[in-house]
């Protein structure tokens, strides 16, 4: 194994999956704003299943985790920029670029969220 630092003093750790929510706490259709290491994160139920990507619209400084959620996809209260959650691909202008999204899981009720930053895939009208 290379590069994981066994054995090195001064590395950093890598990041572990950390608690955010309950699954009590996020109905399905609707996202949660969370803070996990001084980034805003939205938290997404899509009919059971959880996302989360970053909270802020690329667009303009908006919260997605208060934007209409369509399925899979969340629309910026703002000014209406649609964001798929599984991916973070922006769907429609006037953002253009993608969010960020985050791995996240369930355990014994409790929503978990990997805080490093996928990033978002796709841009509007391309593959």
């Amino acid at each position: 194994m290379t590069g994981t630092g066994n054995g090195e003093r001064g590395t950093v750790a890598m990041a572990e999956y950390v608690k955010v929510a309950s699954v009590d706490e996020i109905p399905a259709g609707q996202g949660k704003a969370v803070s996990v290491d001084d980034r805003r994160i939205a938290v997404f139920n899509v009919d059971g299943t959880f996302y989360a990507i970053d909270d802020t619209c690329t667009h303009e400084e908006a919260s997605l985790a208060e934007g209409a959620v369509y399925g899979d996809i969340v629309a910026c209260p703002k000014h209406g920029s649609r964001f798929h959650l599984p991916s973070g691909r922006v769907l429609s202008l006037p953002a253009v670029i993608p969010v960020n999204t985050y791995p996240v899981k369930v355990e014994d009720g409790q929503i978990l969220l990997l805080p490093e930053p996928q990033k978002g895939r796709g841009m509007p009208h391309k593959a």
